[in-house]
């Protein structure tokens, strides 16, 4: 289960073309599946619930909480969230705090809001941090939220907070689409990322590769919370947060979101033999060894804190998915894996419902020819992490 108790969603969810095998995949070069056209559909870019309209959607279980404590409605007239939530993270989430890990999870079972958030923080963090949190929860202007006629909310909205998305910290899987791509078919679709471990992070947006904390901060409303269009930031209420004493402040507050804990864990973050099973110590041994996950997932933290493409696009021909142009993806951040089972779905654009189809995502396109109980050990190793 994920560290509240949510349980994990497990085994292979992504469906084959008929009369195909993982085996017979998996023996192919890319070159056989993209001419028999045998790439799995779930395999594909993801593409956003409208992916020519686009813009955030949330989780309907995040509207509801957001309206019920501040009376602001994240509902859009024109489009619902389109996963099942039992595939997304557990909601609200645990916070863990670098600089009080004697106190365990901080948030009290609550989504932290503008309207809490002092009654839950005051006395654990120092005022400067309280200050950036209270940033962090306070609701700006956004493309699909705001008080113009340009909008996608039945009444004029005060805006989104950043911890809207990244929920307690962590994460939701709201979705977006990235702002950095023209034109509008090749746009990829974001799952929020956990904010969880920025601290050891150096690189930030999927392929923007800002390179703080602090400029995600202090960028992120000038333009990406606009679709990347400056000129519409300035129309429907562009918020400027000050380098010293905002962005400094809600940066602050970030760096302290802790891993969960991790038990099995020793303090090379490596399994510690005494409390893993044999299946997780397999794992281990794949994943630093056959599999290769480990090159641009080291321990502690499991990233290099690089980009990487995985040119996927070497199995299939280039389709338009419900909008979106399914071609190559480029390079892509390496996310940590620290945690992972409390981060579903998986891949930049959460095409990937569980850890078991990311492995067999991985198997094909590293191809490593995993047999089935070394992908099982693999996906036993990661829910350790």
């Amino acid at each position: 289960s994920m560290s509240r108790g949510k349980p994990v969603q497990e085994g292979v969810r992504v469906k084959l073309p008929q009369g195909v095998t993982w085996e017979n995949l998996a023996s192919m070069t890319p070159d056989e599946i993209k001419e028999k056209n045998l790439w799995p559909k779930g395999f594909l870019p993801l593409p956003h619930p409208n992916h020519g309209e686009g813009g955030m959607v949330f989780p309907k279980f995040v509207i509801d909480e957001i309206n019920r404590q501040e009376a602001r409605d994240l509902t859009r007239f024109d489009l619902d969230f389109d996963l099942p939530d039992h595939f997304l993270p557990e909601f609200p989430a645990p916070i863990y705090l670098t600089t009080r890990p004697d106190l365990g999870d901080v948030s009290q079972g609550k989504l932290v809001t503008i309207n809490n958030y002092y009654e839950l923080f005051n006395g654990i963090l120092n005022p400067k941090q309280l200050e950036g949190l209270r940033l962090l929860v306070t609701p700006f202007p956004q493309q699909q939220f705001n008080q113009t006629e340009d909008r996608r909310s039945e009444r004029p909205s005060r805006g989104v907070a950043c911890f809207d998305c990244h929920a307690n910290g962590h994460t939701d899987a709201a979705t977006h689409l990235v702002g950095d791509i023209r034109p509008q078919e090749f746009r990829h679709r974001i799952d929020t990322p956990s904010l969880r471990g920025v601290n050891v992070q150096r690189l930030f947006g999927s392929q923007r590769a800002l390179k703080s904390v602090e400029d995600f901060t202090e960028f992120e409303q000038r333009a990406a919370y606009f679709d990347g269009d400056p000129v519409i930031a300035t129309k429907k209420g562009v918020n400027v947060l000050e380098r010293g004493s905002q962005v400094h402040f809600m940066a602050e507050f970030q760096a302290l979101l802790g891993f969960p804990p991790a038990p099995k864990l020793n303090i090379y973050g490596k399994l510690d033999p005494a409390k893993a099973t044999k299946e997780e110590l397999r794992g281990q041994d794949l994943f630093f060894g056959k599999a290769q996950c480990g090159v641009c997932h080291p321990a502690p933290y499991y990233t290099d804190n690089l980009m990487h493409d995985l040119k996927a696009e070497r199995f299939y021909k280039p389709q338009m998915v419900n909008g979106r142009m399914a071609s190559s993806d480029g390079p892509i951040k390496t996310f940590t894996l620290r945690g992972i089972k409390d981060s579903p779905p998986y891949l930049h654009d959460g095409r990937l419902l569980t850890l078991e189809d990311t492995v067999e995502f991985f198997n094909l396109i590293q191809g490593l020819k995993l047999a089935d109980q070394e992908k099982r050990d693999l996906a036993a190793f990661l829910r350790a992490l």
